[in-house]
């Protein structure tokens, strides 16, 4: 099974709450946006520091200090959180990125091959924005279509 990690679904949760105020550009504080969200407060601190070093929200020190968004919520897609919080999207340990390497490469069968796999799985990730997440519209080349139920004819 295919599954993002909790720190990365609670990653969109604190990017779409960053998201929530009337202007993007205002700073909230970690145990506001746990209250908000209901993700416990070391959990967010900890999402937020891997938000912070991938350049997705800008920490601000002070007694008006918080985080911030470091770009609007439409140009931050599911790909760039997911390696924000868990690294590079490798299916695989034989794809560029993956973690370790593989014990039969020089023997495989489907050497190389993993990386449209994962290419295409990338692409797919990144172009869905947070904004498509938090609207719940996901774009139309994503949508699935809805089949039409048979009609029987007594």
């Amino acid at each position: 099974m295919l599954r993002v990690s909790k720190l990365t679904d609670y990653a969109v949760v604190v990017l779409t709450r960053l998201s929530g105020n009337p202007d993007d550009a205002a700073v909230q504080t970690s145990p506001a946006i746990a209250q908000l969200t209901g993700v416990p407060e070391p959990t967010v601190a900890k999402v937020l520091k891997a938000l912070g070093s991938g350049g997705l929200v800008i920490s601000q020190r002070g007694a008006r200090g918080g985080y911030r968004l470091s770009r609007p919520l439409e140009t931050i897609s599911v790909a760039d959180v997911i390696a924000a919080v868990d690294g590079p999207i490798a299916l695989t340990a034989c794809v560029e990125g993956g973690p370790g390497g593989c014990d039969v490469r020089d023997i495989c069968a489907v050497k190389g091959r993993w990386d449209l796999v994962n290419d295409s799985i990338r692409a797919a990730l990144s172009a869905i924005s947070l904004a498509d997440m938090r609207d719940a519209s996901i774009p139309r080349l994503f949508r699935i279509p809805v089949a039409e139920p048979k009609r029987t004819f007594a």
